[in-house]
């Protein structure tokens, strides 16, 4: 048996509220030491250095994809997350602002989507 520590504390549900816990945590580095928090490090080197970094991870998630590989495909997939949620956490972008879009297109085919987008 476990201490009564762990054994009180139950674990985090897994699924999509991983994402707001984790763009909390990622908000809370915003001013910390770049020399002990990579996410505070990355803040350092600007918006650019940041943007680059999620498409590095989308390369690699796509690199893995190909491969077929899915645990690798699943550890970069996280790795793409969580980039896009600094990135997101750097422009003030609030996770919510993009679940509400991605509700909108809910039950809407993909090609009438893009056909109502502004050019």
């Amino acid at each position: 048996m476990g201490d009564k520590k762990s054994a009180d504390k139950a674990p985090a549900p897994l699924g999509a509220e991983v994402l707001d816990r984790l763009f909390v945590t990622v908000q809370g580095r915003k001013g910390a030491d770049p020399e002990t928090s990579y996410t505070a490090k990355l803040y350092s080197r600007g918006t650019a250095k940041i943007a680059q970094k999620v498409g590095e991870e989308a390369v690699e998630a796509i690199l893995e994809a190909v491969r077929g590989d899915k645990a690798a495909l699943a550890a970069e997939s996280a790795d793409l997350l969580y980039h896009l949620l600094v990135l997101w956490a750097d422009l003030g972008l609030d996770p919510a602002e993009v679940w509400t879009k991605l509700a909108q297109r809910e039950g809407t085919s993909g090609i009438d989507e893009k056909k109502s987008r502004k050019a």
